[in-house]
């Protein structure tokens, strides 16, 4: 394991091995967009955040990227997940990985960002298309 992953992950071994081994629910269904939410500790604002998968997107000095992103169906008990990736970039100097794992919607402090001035939590999974054509024909 890396320097970086070492000290990004925070979960112990044999709970990261069983979320790594975990074989995803049959009827997981994948979305293209994980929706976030951020809080600005210094503001205190609360953002949301919309990441595309295989996409980057800003929040103050992070950098996220969303790898994954499943939720499961209405009859099975609630839960979102996203692989995210989240970077620090400082001015002049190259990014810094401050997390890269899974986030559970359900249990936000399982596989947390731990940054003094920032929180990232993931929300939902949605799919962008569909939540786009539905606001535009009103339902």
């Amino acid at each position: 394991m890396s320097a970086i992953s070492a000290r990004c992950t925070r979960v112990s071994a044999p709970l990261l091995a069983m979320l790594l081994l975990a074989p995803v629910p049959a009827g997981a269904d994948f979305m293209d967009t994980a929706v976030l939410q951020g809080i600005d500790k210094v503001t205190a604002r609360v953002s949301r955040i919309e990441v595309p998968i295989g996409r980057t997107v800003t929040f103050g000095p992070l950098e996220i990227t969303a790898e994954a992103c499943h939720k499961r169906p209405p009859e099975e008990t609630p839960e979102s997940a996203a692989f995210l990736v989240i970077a620090e970039q400082q001015l002049d100097e190259e990014p810094t990985i401050l997390f890269s794992g899974w986030m559970f919607a359900s249990s936000p402090a399982l596989s947390a960002l731990e940054h003094a001035v920032y929180d990232v939590w993931v929300v939902d999974c949605i799919a962008a298309a569909t939540e786009e054509s539905e606001s535009s024909t009103g339902n």
